[in-house]
């Protein structure tokens, strides 16, 4: 009885990879080797478990102060490449931003300011840091 259970796992598992690489090589990028097929099963799995990790942390930060929202909003980022739910809630959420074009692409000089004002506030608190020392 348990070495049937067992083939019939291993049976299971099997069809599971097959029918993995088999789906990766009808969509996305088109790989022209099974290695490379099993390999881009590898990166999406992991790009799943990433997005929602970071996802679920978002979270939970969202009743306490500090980035929640930003965290949630990185976590679909991630995920929405490869969960189609994530790409809706993600076009929703940059919808609703504002300064967001609905493409999601977000102007060079918005980027150029955000990090020049992170750069200002990371050298305050530096200079104020060794001040107080």
């Amino acid at each position: 009885m348990r070495r049937d259970n067992s083939d019939e796992r291993g049976a299971n598992k099997r069809d599971l990879r097959e029918s993995l690489i088999e789906a990766e090589l009808k969509t996305g990028v088109h790989e022209t080797t099974i290695r490379e097929a099993e390999r881009h099963v590898v990166f999406r799995i992991g790009r799943i478990f990433v997005g929602s990790v970071v996802t679920i942390i978002g979270i939970i930060l969202m009743p306490l102060p500090g980035p929640g929202g930003l965290v949630v909003a990185a976590g679909l980022v991630i995920l929405s490449r490869d969960v189609a739910w994530a790409d809706r809630a993600l076009r929703l959420l940059r919808k609703y931003s504002p300064g967001i074009p609905e493409d999601g692409k977000v102007p060079r000089s918005t980027i150029v300011v955000g990090v020049l004002l992170m750069t200002a506030g990371a050298i305050a608190a530096w200079w104020v840091k060794g001040n107080l020392l």
